[in-house]
């Protein structure tokens, strides 16, 4: 057996290994579940489409935290293109969340609303910012680790998030901020309201239609700009990238500032526009998980869109099948980290060519 490195691959035919594996993967895990709880497995995947689209709330629901991911997955993006190993999405995303609960408990009827939203957004994006160009300064300064860097500063927000907690209390003694503007003359100040129905929290469409929007922005700026092409550049060699006249340390610090601003932003959004409220689970591990979505997508934003929808699939059909037939959290996990296994596996088989010789030419 030969093992060798593609030059390169189509993209027809990388899509095939990708299905051919989520085909495998299904062949899998019905072994696995009739093994395991002898159940039928169509009606387990049956009931792993209806946790995810079963109902209209369910389907919004599922697209919300889809487009959740997909914005911390574009966050992540530019960084990962410049092979700087940004695992401080996490924190970026709380304290673009603080910022945006900061406005809206302290400012909430006492400045336009518009006004509002524009200091919530600007300062979720400055935080965010902030808190990632401190790892990028420090690699540009001193070649700190970004991964270990950027993963301590996860905690550190996760403090602060604490911390806030504590000083917004409400009611006191809850230990939580409660829905922040829930009632009262600030009642739903501060919230994004919807796209398609009167009200709130009763669609997402503006959350899909920002988030959509900044691909389309992203996928620009990545491929068509001056910086894209230094990020590019930078990732592959940082001495072709000096040779070139790049200012490396500069890139690393002006992409991390994209970067945490980005996942800052997403911050922003699960404030105002999903939960209303800010605590130490805001994130709730999607920065994480965003680093798969990336790093499967190939930094194409577009297709990261599809990769978090599968994952957010994944994850709201382990949650119904442990409903309706009574199993335990760690079964339906299995499920969906099967599917996942083979997923991240394909990009084995994309990357690499498997050849068999034959006794002749060895």
């Amino acid at each position: 057996m030969h093992i060798s490195k593609r030059d390169s691959i189509s993209k027809g035919k990388a899509w095939g290994i990708r299905l051919i594996a989520i085909l495998l993967a299904l062949i899998v895990d019905a072994i696995v579940i009739y093994a395991i709880v002898k159940l039928n497995p169509l009606k387990v995947y049956g009931s792993m489409a209806d946790g995810a689209f079963g109902t209209g709330k369910r389907i919004w629901v599922t697209v919300r935290d889809c487009m959740i991911l997909t914005c911390i997955a574009i966050g992540l993006a530019p960084a990962f293109k410049m092979r700087f190993w940004n695992i401080g999405a996490e924190g970026q995303m709380l304290v673009g969340g603080i910022a945006t609960a900061f406005w809206m408990i302290k400012f909430a009827g006492k400045m336009p609303t518009v006004l509002l939203f524009i200091c919530m957004v600007i300062t979720a994006i400055v935080a965010g910012g902030i808190w990632g160009i401190v790892p990028g300064f420090f690699k540009a300064k001193w070649n700190t680790n970004e991964t270990l860097f950027t993963l301590m500063m996860n905690y550190i927000a996760i403090q602060l998030t604490s911390f806030c907690v504590a000083m917004w209390e409400n009611p006191p003694g809850s230990n939580s901020v409660g829905t922040i503007n829930n009632g009262g003359a600030v009642k739903n100040i501060g919230w994004i309201s919807n796209l398609f129905t009167k009200g709130y929290n009763k669609d997402y469409g503006w959350t899909v239609l920002i988030v959509v929007v900044l691909a389309a922005l992203m996928y620009l700026y990545l491929r068509y700009t001056k910086h894209g092409y230094e990020i590019a550049v930078v990732g592959d060699s940082e001495n072709t990238a000096r040779y070139a006249g790049i200012r490396v340390n500069h890139t690393y610090i002006r992409t991390m500032a994209l970067s945490g601003a980005v996942c800052g932003f997403a911050g922003f959004l699960a404030v105002s526009a999903v939960s209303h409220t800010i605590s130490t689970k805001t994130a709730g591990g999607r920065g994480f998980t965003a680093i798969i979505v990336a790093w499967l997508a190939k930094m194409n934003p577009f297709v990261m869109i599809l990769i978090s929808a599968l994952l957010t699939f994944l994850d709201k059909g382990a949650v119904q099948i442990a409903s309706d037939y009574g199993l335990n959290e760690y079964v339906s996990q299995i499920i969906s980290g099967i599917i996942l296994f083979f997923i991240l596996g394909s990009e084995f088989f994309i990357n690499y060519q498997v050849k068999f010789r034959t006794h002749k030419e060895v």
